[in-house]
């Protein structure tokens, strides 16, 4: 019997297009349509594994997938092969062969995720879907200073979804930056893993801040009661984006195991990568 050969694709999406990520019975998500698309070109079932499964209205630049085949393809079917099949907003923009030792989910030291967004009197109408808004203006230092205190390990109950299936809320957060940028803020997170909800609570609660509701050490206080009710409402989903997996010094992955890509607000405001 061939053995199966395991395949890295890099994958973009607009989220606010597809149902999320994660298989659903209505066949909308971004695995449903990923997994049609692979399998047209396999001609057999295939089923598809990614470093970071994002929520409805979640996008992504750089979301990793593997997954196994025993057919014979180049590197361009599951590249444009696939992407001829899939519907717009969702596009392969890399494929290559990994050993079989590699795994997008299990083998990921970290996971970043950016959320943009603009601050104005009125919603951005021309990006609606692709970056949050906010009608009053925000102090970005005191943002700054309150996720300061995320930084580390910790015990992150009170910015984690009630339906949040994670055995542990513990997590590590290796780089949360709030940075001005035309028109609004970015909020940057890094962290060995994240919780259901968790970065978007956190701009929820950087947000809440921004605008004089509570003081930066606010933010260390949620870690302390770890009560989820205490903190501010999950923020809209509009603005966040997956940018990639870290899978630590590995040659032969894109960006020598650093997968990232972000994206950010252009003098013009249009959104580039």
């Amino acid at each position: 019997m061939t053995e199966p050969q395991r395949w890295l694709l890099l994958v973009a999406y607009a989220g606010d297009r597809f149902h999320g990520w994660q298989s659903q019975p209505s066949g909308q998500t971004v695995q449903d349509h990923l997994e049609r698309a692979i399998a047209a070109i396999a001609q057999h079932p295939v089923r598809v594994h990614c470093a970071g499964r994002t929520d409805a209205g979640v996008h992504a630049l750089a979301q990793v997938v593997h997954f196994d085949t025993v057919v014979h393809r180049p590197a361009s079917a599951w590249q444009r092969g696939v992407n001829a099949h899939l519907p717009p907003g969702i596009a392969v923009w890399h494929a290559q062969p990994v050993s079989r030792r590699f795994h997008a989910r299990f083998g990921a030291r970290a996971r970043r995720y950016r959320y943009l967004l603009l601050v104005g009197a009125a919603p951005p109408a021309q990006w609606c879907g692709k970056v949050g808004w906010f009608h009053r203006p925000l102090d970005g230092e005191a943002m700054q200073r309150a996720a300061q205190y995320w930084v580390g390990t910790h015990d992150f109950s009170a910015f984690r979804a009630a339906q949040c299936q994670a055995k542990s809320p513990v997590r590590t957060v290796t780089a949360a930056t709030v940075t001005a940028i035309p028109g609004g803020f970015a909020f940057d997170f890094e962290a060995d893993g994240f919780l259901h909800h968790m970065v978007r609570n956190f701009v929820g609660t950087l947000v809440a801040i921004g605008k004089g509701y509570a003081p930066p050490e606010w933010a260390a206080e949620l870690l302390t009661h770890r009560d989820r009710t205490r903190a501010a409402p999950t923020f809209m989903p509009d603005g966040l984006y997956f940018c990639g997996a870290d899978y630590g010094a590995v040659p032969e992955l894109p960006g020598g195991g650093r997968i990232i890509k972000v994206p950010h607000l252009a003098i013009d405001g249009e959104i580039a990568t």
